[in-house]
């Protein structure tokens, strides 16, 4: 059970290791992956958090059976006994919209709850829906979905208005037991969707990245079991990375990946902070000084929406003025608030203070931030209200004058494995009360 009460006691650099664990946005949509065959699929560095919990839940609600052991998942659907997922997931988090394909492959039909998952946004599911309506699905959308393709999903060619990284999942699971090709444009190409991809290629797909974000899947007869090892979770590893900078640390963080983290690193560059890429991961430091910096969220390959919440907590001890221009999501600065009563000095503004291409324009969402520091913190009592947002707050307590005290922890184990653990082992005075 997730503790109630957190109190985090700021003034201690952290130091050490810390290993990154797997990517929850890839585990999760790679579990459910596993229902479109009939033959067992083992993942390994499966992270033990909240999201996945549910998956499995999910997952063994369905019928498949079950078996973990540590990091490592053996899912076995070769008898699925229902098509319906139940009221009872409803707004656990957003992965049962992606049970569709999977579920129109083994049934034909498919009956989905309304989602959850964090309060950032609208983050409506029009693009899943419309996609899978090219591809031969009829879908009625009155809280729940449901959905039936009796002839089966036939390939199509779907240009996405915008490059989500969940209408591209749904359209790729959908896709590789489709008749015919699947051609997915303007389509998301996360390192989480490369590594799905990579799954279903091993379970017998036929799938390829095209130029131009655009994926292409030739929908095969019936796909086998594989066995595949998560990527490392990139979000984490930029999460502990700020952490170990504003607080004046020295981390290496174990499994963090370059590649995946470039746009993320610049930025750190950017503001002062050093860090070394080594072979087994990329090593931390903080800085004499931090600068202000501009950036701009995107889809990747840009700085990741994710990215945004922690690396303004860093962006508040920087020198001078920095502005953030959130793109990817409208309501993504909601933990703001709490910042400013720890006393941080951001300004959110519903003008587009950057350079790209944004859906909010004029659209009166409160999207960019003018960040001014540097600002000395101070203990407050905080609750949490999502995932990203969560971690922004205990690297915020972990900087501030005092002790705070947290509720909602809960937010972060959905994302975060032993988050609690390994602040600990990296010298945090952290208490669960």
């Amino acid at each position: 059970m997730s503790p109630r009460h957190l109190s985090i006691t700021g003034g201690t650099p952290l130091k050490g290791e810390v290993r990154v664990s797997g990517a929850k946005n890839a585990a999760t949509k790679e579990l459910v992956a596993s229902l479109l065959t009939s033959e067992p699929v083992t993942l390994t560095n499966v992270p033990n958090i909240g999201d996945v919990e549910v998956t499995l839940a999910m997952l063994k609600h369905l019928g498949a059976k079950v078996t973990r052991t540590g990091g490592r998942v053996t899912v076995h659907a070769s008898k699925l006994k229902t098509f319906a997922v139940t009221e009872a997931f409803s707004r656990k988090n957003r992965i049962p919209i992606l049970l569709l394909g999977p579920l129109l492959a083994r049934f034909g039909k498919a009956k989905i709850p309304a989602l959850g998952g964090c309060k950032i946004g609208a983050r409506p599911v029009d693009f899943h829906v419309e996609a899978l309506r090219k591809m031969g699905a009829t879908i009625d959308c009155n809280g729940v979905y449901v959905a039936s393709a009796p002839d089966g999903l036939k390939g199509a060619v779907i240009e996405l208005p915008f490059p989500s990284v969940g209408a591209t999942e749904n359209v790729m699971l959908a896709a590789v037991l489709a008749k015919g090709t699947t051609v997915i444009q303007n389509a998301a190409v996360e390192p989480e969707i490369v590594d799905l991809a990579k799954l279903l290629q091993g379970m017998g797909a036929i799938i390829s990245l095209d130029v131009n974000r655009t994926w292409v899947i030739e929908g095969v007869e019936s796909l086998h079991g594989a066995k595949h090892r998560v990527i490392p979770d990139r979000i984490e590893a930029a999460s502990f990375a700020v952490a170990a900078a504003v607080t004046g640390g020295d981390v290496t963080i174990k499994d963090a990946q370059q590649e995946d983290m470039l746009s993320f690193l610049n930025a750190l560059r950017r503001v002062g902070v050093p860090f070394d890429v080594q072979e087994d991961g990329i090593r931390v430091r903080g800085p004499a000084r931090l600068d202000a910096t501009t950036l701009e969220t995107d889809v990747h390959p840009g700085f990741m929406t994710d990215w945004q919440q922690p690396f303004v907590m860093l962006l508040t001890q920087a020198e001078g003025v920095s502005i953030v221009h959130e793109t990817v999501y409208e309501n993504r600065f909601g933990y703001a608030e709490a910042l400013a009563r720890m006393g941080a000095n951001i300004q959110l503004h519903k003008e587009c203070l950057g350079s790209k291409a944004c859906r909010y324009k004029n659209k009166n969402q409160r999207h960019s931030a003018v960040i001014v520091g540097p600002t000395p913190l101070v203990a407050a009592n905080i609750d949490i209200p999502d995932l990203r947002a969560g971690f922004s707050y205990l690297i915020a307590a972990l900087i501030a004058q005092g002790t705070s005290k947290i509720t909602g922890i809960e937010h972060v184990e959905r994302g975060y494995e032993n988050i609690l653990g390994k602040l600990r082992r990296l010298g945090a005075k952290v208490k669960v009360t």
